[in-house]
């Protein structure tokens, strides 16, 4: 079961707990041949994070797959909010078994009610025509970046007021993954740019050497600074409770094996938006230049209205 640490000054987690809480968290337990049970997110409140739903529906999906395939593609599709705390359940149909490639359909449901769909596809490895077409984005290495930590603590600094108690306890909330954006975070810069964003990622601390583990977390991690990056030619924040927004699909391809505890590289950018949605694309980089995933994304996204004094 996950830890009970909390992030006071007397008992913080240590990089490496928080890193062996995220294996846990996804690790979901084994309740039949093909259902699962996910654990809850220590300490947590309000809206399950998506991309943890996802990696658990994932891993539940890889559980149920000889060691001779592996993930190569996922869709996923948002159906409802999910609570932290209560249990999350997987039941996954073994939908296809064949000799290069295995599919799986996963329905995750809460209080016996779906909130996501998903649907893995698996094949054995192989080799074959190869050539990436998409060079890797020359942007400052992430020594020299600031954390997104640190941006966090500035943003409350400056709009920590208007934010209820809940909202600044999961700001506050200590994170097993580590990112550090290049460029400007829109947290603190109302200025409309272009929708485009970069940003490392890897684990606070070391995972073990489990290829499936290492896909998961790259899948929990490809939700962080996705549905964000097609606000920002609009000067929109959550941050200053300027969005309403809810993701309502997600993709990924693994193109490669990647350690998910050495920095990669997120690339996002966001082609269009309108009708209340918008649509990104994202690719995840090593740092020497191997494309190893590429994501996609719609969410819905609607300016909040400002309430009025006869409300």
């Amino acid at each position: 079961m996950p830890s009970d640490k909390t992030a006071s000054p007397d008992n913080a987690p240590t990089p490496q707990d928080l890193t062996d809480d995220l294996v846990r968290l996804l690790s979901p337990i084994r309740e039949g041949e093909d259902r699962f049970t996910g654990p809850a997110q220590p300490g947590g409140q309000g809206r399950v994070f998506g991309g943890q739903v996802i990696a658990q529906a994932l891993q539940a999906a890889q559980a149920t797959i000889g060691e001779d395939k592996q993930a190569h593609s996922l869709h996923a599709y948002f159906l409802r909010g999910g609570e932290e705390g209560p249990p999350i359940d997987y039941a996954t149909e073994r939908d296809f078994d064949g000799r290069s490639f295995a599919n799986r359909r996963v329905v995750a449901s809460q209080g016996g009610t779906p909130i996501l769909n998903l649907t893995a596809s698996f094949q054995a490895p192989e080799e074959g025509l190869s050539h990436q077409a998409a060079p890797m984005p020359d942007v400052p290495d992430p020594e020299g970046l600031v954390t997104d930590d640190e941006v966090r603590a500035k943003a409350l600094e400056a709009f920590g007021e208007k934010m209820s108690a809940g909202q600044r306890a999961l700001m506050m909330r200590p994170r097993p993954i580590e990112m550090r954006s290049s460029g400007r975070h829109q947290w603190l810069n109302p200025e409309p740019r272009e929708p485009h964003s970069f940003s490392w990622f890897k684990t606070v601390g070391s995972l073990p050497d489990d290829p499936a583990l290492h896909r998961a977390v790259i899948a929990y991690a490809s939700d962080y600074t996705l549905l964000g990056t097609s606000v920002l030619p609009h000067g929109l924040s959550w941050m200053r409770g300027e969005l309403i927004s809810a993701s309502l699909d997600h993709a990924i391809w693994f193109h490669a094996p990647a350690r998910a505890d050495e920095w990669l590289l997120y690339e996002t950018d966001s082609p269009w938006s309108g009708s209340g949605r918008g649509y990104n694309r994202g690719r995840i980089f090593t740092r020497d230049g191997v494309l190893v995933a590429s994501t996609a994304q719609e969410g819905m996204i609607r300016q909040a209205r400002r309430k009025s004094g006869s409300d």
